[in-house]
């Protein structure tokens, strides 16, 4: 498949890091230095899915495709107020689609892990037309008190549209599970027969365990994928990585033994939004006119789980 419209939202609301600085024992310094954050975009007045509506609409207009078009809808998404209805179905009628949607929870590397199903979809000759969409309100997971997490994210929601084509060149995943480094827990509906106490407990991470696995997550990931594909990281023209920390990102492209100017960041303005980061950085860059026709593109994430995955194509 070929990627041919993209489209992203961010909420109005800016914080700053001198905002959070008023309440928790931090600086812009600290954060900065830390983490790459100086700002970040948070829920306030808006709902995530009408943004992830408004995204959707963004990258149908690019791609110059009607909602009628689409065969498949797969949405990323993490949380958000309604258990039910699934998200997918909330952007199917609100953008006028009438085909088959599905949501996947696959952490921050959901973009990467939908675009597979959706390659994978296609050549099985199941779909034509696929819309993706990431929307993911993060700050809506985190203990507002613990100046280790909050500071981290960003809300927002992306897009793609995909049609038939052959520029995917590879896309590679993995998984290894270890779920006490990064998770959060979040109560259901009491019954007469629960017999344990419940407490909601917000997102939780261990950050040294998590800077590791990302690094060598995404090295691994990306290694594979330009193999697969018959390319060395030389060839590559860009590389778009999940935006979690500014450290993480350095650290990846110290591996991979490139230029800084190959890499694009926006993690300064947004910080993290999970699986909304890397289609955000991909529509930015694409509005920017930053890719060329035939430039190679690899994409890495990366997320609780821990889950991960790899994306090299052809823009």
């Amino acid at each position: 498949m070929k990627i041919s419209g993209t489209g992203s939202v961010l909420p109005k609301k800016v914080v700053t890091n001198e905002m959070l600085s008023r309440f928790l024992d931090t600086s812009d310094e600290w954060i900065a230095t830390r983490t790459g954050v100086r700002t970040r975009h948070v829920i306030s007045d808006e709902k995530l899915d009408e943004m992830a509506v408004e995204a959707a609409q963004k990258a149908l207009d690019d791609a110059g495709m009607n909602p009628e078009d689409l065969d498949f809808i797969i949405c990323s998404n993490v949380v958000n107020e309604y258990v039910t209805p699934q998200l997918s179905c909330i952007i199917q009628g609100g953008i006028g689609a009438a085909c088959p949607c599905i949501d996947i929870n696959c952490a921050c590397a959901g973009f990467i892990y939908a675009l597979e199903i959706a390659e994978s979809f296609h050549k099985a000759g199941k779909v034509k037309n696929v819309l993706v969409v990431c929307a993911e309100e993060p700050t809506r997971m985190t203990d507002w008190t613990d100046r280790r997490t909050c500071v981290l994210f960003g809300d927002g929601a992306a897009a793609v549209v995909l049609t038939p084509g052959d520029n995917i060149r590879s896309i590679k995943l993995s998984a290894s599970s270890s779920t006490d480094k990064l998770w959060q827990y979040r109560t259901l509906h009491p019954t007469p027969y629960i017999a344990k106490e419940e407490q909601d407990v917000p997102l939780q991470m261990k950050g040294q365990d998590v800077f590791k696995f990302a690094v060598k997550a995404a090295g691994r990931d990306i290694s594979r994928t330009l193999k697969d594909a018959g390319v060395s990281p030389d060839d590559v023209d860009h590389y778009l990585l999940h935006q979690a920390n500014i450290r993480i990102v350095n650290a990846i492209r110290d591996y991979m033994e490139q230029p800084e100017s190959k890499f694009h960041t926006n993690i300064e303005d947004h910080g993290n939004s999970s699986s909304s980061s890397c289609p955000i950085l991909l529509d930015e860059c694409n509005r920017k006119g930053l890719f060329k026709k035939g430039d190679l593109v690899a994409m890495s994430a990366f997320g609780a789980g821990f889950v991960s995955g790899a994306v090299l194509f052809e823009w």
